[in-house]
């Protein structure tokens, strides 16, 4: 065991004294716990940025400070009127375009402005009824969706269909894979805005769920497709679209069966190629494929990757500006994530980084194709870093040194970046840098937004996992002025699912505002990031493949058994929350442990993973007629007769990621079995409350524990 608290309790020291109490609408809605940083861009013009003050867009040479304003709002509006737009409350951030033109978002649509001739340049419509606008790189026309067909607007608003699907149970231009495999979006422009590719998704095979609307008198059944593990899934093809006559082609790829999946879609810098990341629904092969753009046939298949596990492809091709024949891949085949150069004929022409650490994002080549810059977690899981590599030699160099979590945008000619960062001490802080990281200028220093704040005491823990060899990251949140005499009641918050880490180096650590307002009220929070959660490697999360929660159990059982060793902790009153996955936490522990938790509080619970759907479900647990035994075993519902303390299951109805028949299913088991269970729905809500109504949903959580804990 190890106890990582020096730093931070230095910190914490100055807000932990006495001082004004959190309410619970501050601790939920976390009013005022982050400071708000200024954003900033850089300008097409070299040495320059532009960041927005006093409603003015101004811009500052880097090297002399030199400022000038762009725009006022006031002058900003007098432009809008002059071309019959209608003006803004707040001046936005524009972005800033390789031409120079500021690309601003009005109410009427996305315009161009001249900065030097402060003139409009062009104007693309908006309008409320498009659904997922997606703007062409030339700026002549946006795409959008009515969630059935595409369609695109020019500048003078004129609208021409991409497609005429009338079939039910198809779309075009939606996510699909329910936005598993990094997909968020269905629609996808060419570098040069010449083409247009969309997904089309065919969801007749699909079962329907049934969602009850009760704002309808009578209420309303409003059925979703919902594709459960084993069950039919969706089949999805790749249309192209040529702007200049209207062309389309349709890629189809059957060679990894039918119900594969189409992902990270990548277009070549000039235009002939559409890329393809396919996998097969099994989810442990796949092979990135090049297509055709004139005719939808393959070209190559230019490499592959087969895993015993699982394979889950998340980010497209990030092709070499200087020379489009190579390109960067991410992959964990080594068993962490890390980057690739390739040759477009699927030739490897070397592994760019390696080490016992992942890369988290890549932010980009330099214009001559010589370096790239990355973010990574090389110097610690819990922060994050920027890098930039020399493509010849191979050495790289660290940009950011401030131990923390760093967001970096590198300026066009590679020569600057900014540094947005936070950490346990630090609450925010924007850092203009040379290239090589030094620092040029401080341009923001948050002062500390909670001083104060009554808040809890944040510790660091560092433990090992139930295997006795890894290293898990964690943390308590302590009553402040905690008496040493007295035993004081835990929740256990947990999430423990994949491609989430709760535990990291920013502003509180990742501690949340409910946690401290519980400390306030004399409770114990414990939080950790088991094997299966985030940014750890392959076999760290993989653990997991086949037998959801007992890897992850045991692990949080070993932060339990550290909190059972403590002096302060009271044994008998233990209590675990959790969403989502960690609603599937907090019952299986729960009905696993009953001797440890008490109390229980599931929100959105996967109580059966055959309730779940095809993506993500079967990427961890395969099919249930591939493996009956894993999905029993880790099922809540043949563990009921287990229950011996107080269990809330909380459900919104509308909730189209873990449908409402897993608390269900649950209920009636309970009943069958005997078992009193507590359960509420939020009536609207989808898979988790927000907004206002997160409020009531956190006081009733809270009620719960002190009632009952």
């Amino acid at each position: 065991m190890k106890i990582l608290t020096a730093a931070v309790l230095l910190l914490l020291s100055s807000i932990v004294l006495p001082g004004q109490q959190l309410t619970i609408e501050e601790a939920v809605l976390q009013t005022g716990f982050y400071p708000v940083l200024p954003r900033y861009a850089w300008s097409s013009k070299p040495n320059h940025y532009i960041t927005i003050r006093d409603n003015a867009l101004v811009e500052t040479n880097i090297r002399n400070n030199k400022e000038s304003v762009l725009f006022t709002k006031e002058t900003f509006n007098e432009l809008l009127a002059k071309n019959g737009i209608s003006p803004v409350v707040r001046l936005g951030l524009p972005e800033v375009l390789a031409s120079g033109m500021l690309r601003f978002t009005a109410s009427q649509g996305i315009l161009d402005v001249d900065p030097v001739k402060g003139q409009i340049a062009g104007l693309v419509p908006v309008h409320d009824s498009m659904m997922t606008p997606l703007l062409g790189p030339g700026g002549s026309f946006v795409a959008f969706t009515d969630a059935k067909n595409v369609y695109l607007s020019d500048r003078s608003g004129r609208v021409r269909a991409v497609t005429d699907e009338k079939e039910p149970g198809i779309t075009n231009g939606q996510s699909v894979s329910r936005q598993e495999f990094g997909i968020t979006d269905g629609l996808f422009w060419s570098p040069q805005g010449n083409y247009l590719s969309y997904f089309r998704k065919n969801e007749r095979a699909v079962s329907e769920y049934p969602l009850v609307n009760i704002a309808e008198t009578p209420a309303k059944v409003g059925p979703v497709r919902y594709p459960m593990a084993g069950g039919p899934s969706e089949t999805v093809e790749l249309g192209v679209y040529r702007v200049s006559d209207g062309a389309t082609v349709v890629i189809r790829e059957n060679g990894m069966g039918e119900n594969c999946y189409l992902t990270n879609i990548s277009w070549d810098p000039e235009e002939k190629y559409v890329f393809i990341a396919v996998l097969n629904r099994e989810q442990n092969h796949m092979v990135l494929n090049q297509y055709d753009v004139y005719s939808g046939q393959k070209i190559r298949t230019l490499f592959e990757e087969r895993s015993e596990k699982y394979v889950e492809p998340l980010r497209g091709m990030f092709f070499n500006p200087a020379n489009p024949e190579q390109f960067i891949w991410f992959s964990e085949r080594d068993g962490y994530d890390h980057l690739y150069l390739y040759r477009t004929d699927g030739s490897l022409i070397r592994q760019v980084t390696r080490g016992y650490w992942v890369v988290t994002d890549f932010l980009g080549w330099d214009k001559k194709g010589k370096s790239i810059w990355f973010r990574s977690t090389e110097v610690s899981p819990l922060e994050r870093h920027a890098y930039r590599l020399d493509m010849t030699s191979g050495t790289k160099s660290q940009l950011t040194r401030d131990p923390g979590t760093h967001d970096v945008i590198i300026s066009p000619d590679g020569r600057y970046c900014f540094d947005s960062y936070s950490s346990y001490t630090v609450p925010g802080k924007v850092v203009a840098r040379e290239a090589s990281g030094a620092e040029m200028k401080v341009l923001f220093e948050a002062s500390n937004p909670l001083a104060g704040k009554k808040l809890g005491t944040y510790q660091s823990l560092v433990i090992k996992a139930a295997d006795k060899r890894t290293d898990l990251y964690g943390y308590l949140i302590l009553p402040p002025q905690m008496d040493p005499a007295k035993k004081y009641p835990v929740i256990v918050y947990v999430y423990g699912g994949p491609h989430a880490q709760l535990v990291v180096n920013r502003w509180l650590g990742g501690a949340s505002g409910w946690q401290h307002y519980m400390a306030q009220l004399g409770y114990i929070s414990l939080t950790l990031d088991n094997r299966g959660s985030d940014a750890r490697g392959r076999d760290f999360e993989q653990v997991i493949h086949r037998n959801l929660g007992r890897s992850e159990m045991a692990d949080q059982m070993e932060g339990i058994q550290y909190l059972l060793n403590q002096p302060f902790v009271d044994a008998n009153r233990i209590g675990v929350h959790g969403w989502s996955y960690g609603g599937f936490m907090t019952t299986s522990l729960l009905l696993n442990y009953p001797d440890i938790f008490k109390v229980g509080v599931a929100g959105g619970p996967v109580t059966d993973w055959r309730f779940y759907e095809v993506m993500y479900g079967e990427r961890y647990m395969d099919m249930p007629s591939e493996n009956p035994d894993g999905y029993q075993q880790v099922s809540t519902l043949g563990q009921i007769r287990n229950l011996r303390g107080r269990l809330l299951l909380i459900h919104g109805d509308m909730d189209q990621t873990v449908v409402m028949q897993n608390s269900l299913a649950f209920l009636k088991k309970s009943v069958e079995e005997g078992k009193l269970v507590d359960f509420l729905v939020y009536p609207g809500h989808p898979h988790n409350v927000r907004g206002k109504d997160r409020v009531h949903l956190m006081r009733t959580v809270t009620r719960y524990f002190e009632d009952h804990l």
